[in-house]
């Protein structure tokens, strides 16, 4: 059988987006003591745990959500089963028709990169991938590698962390701050790899808690998707993210965490799973009536 499915990974996250009716993305960040009860007994492994619950966020985020962000740190804290248990979860994701991105955030050079590269891409299967580039442009080669031309990654360029303004909204001698240098960057990077949906399989990592510099931010980087985190939990709302995405209403991709995958905590009356898909429905038609709106 011939396979119709996108090969650019825009093509791909935006096929996705589309099933799923939303620019809304659900990061999973699974902290053992925030388990549901069940899950956190001294009896039970902790990844176990923490891939049993992974599992069941997927499950419940099924035909209302077509991106998850893992969190690689939260599965390799547990060594070799903690990674082996993310390599399922990521496998998991895909066969509920997800697009992950892995965050990772890698920001080494040369064969190190490499090396990163081909975890993410091939051991892990990742989709896309959020990369450092700090140390300068060739960080990001490898990832860029022929052999990759279907993966994306995401360049760190306007963090929702408050110490990112010590260094992302320096001034350089050109005027331009360090967060627009790191933009045009990304710009460089992606301008040769659009796909039909007319975006780059380079990205830029620009947060919902920074709404300062959304405009400059968005007009300096017209083809690249943004992957927004800080929303819900961190501060970002709707107002915040507005002016991230284009005018089409496309370009960005909304993520959100804590405020989705431990809705259970706010809502004891519901079952975890059930109290999981309900915040996920709405946080999904919420971005779904921006985009909307903004189109």
């Amino acid at each position: 059988m011939k396979d119709e499915s996108p090969r650019h990974f825009a093509d791909r996250l935006y096929a996705a987006m589309d099933r799923a009716g939303s620019a809304a993305c659900v990061g999973l960040d699974p902290v053992l003591h925030r388990l549901p009860e069940s899950m956190r007994s001294a009896q039970l492994d902790p990844v176990e745990s923490i891939e049993a619950f992974s599992r069941g966020v997927i499950g419940a985020l099924e035909g209302q959500i077509g991106v998850v962000k893992v969190q690689s740190a939260c599965f390799e804290r547990y060594g070799a089963a903690g990674v082996a248990a993310m390599e399922r979860v990521i496998k998991r994701a895909h066969e509920h028709g997800c697009v992950v991105i892995l965050d990772a955030k890698r920001g080494d050079i040369g064969v190190s990169a490499e090396h990163y590269a081909a975890f993410a891409f091939e051991a892990l299967k990742a989709d896309a991938l959020t990369v450092n580039a700090s140390l300068g442009a060739d960080t990001i080669e490898p990832y860029l590698a022929s052999n990759y031309a279907d993966r994306g990654i995401f360049v760190l360029v306007r963090t929702s962390n408050p110490g990112s303004d010590e260094m992302q909204s320096q001034v350089l001698i050109d005027g331009r701050s360090v967060a627009e240098m790191m933009a045009d960057v990304v710009v460089e990077a992606g301008k040769s790899r659009i796909g039909g949906c007319g975006f780059s399989n380079v990205g830029a990592v620009v947060a919902a808690t920074k709404p300062q510099d959304a405009k400059a931010l968005r007009k300096r980087m017209p083809r690249n998707n943004f992957l927004i985190p800080g929303y819900g939990a961190q501060g970002g709302t709707v107002e915040t993210v507005r002016e991230l995405f284009r005018d089409d209403g496309r370009g960005a991709i909304v993520t959100a965490s804590r405020s989705v995958i431990y809705a259970f905590e706010n809502d004891e009356t519901t079952e975890w799973r059930a109290a999981i898909r309900k915040a996920a429905g709405e946080f999904g038609r919420e971005i779904a009536h921006l985009t909307s709106a903004g189109a």
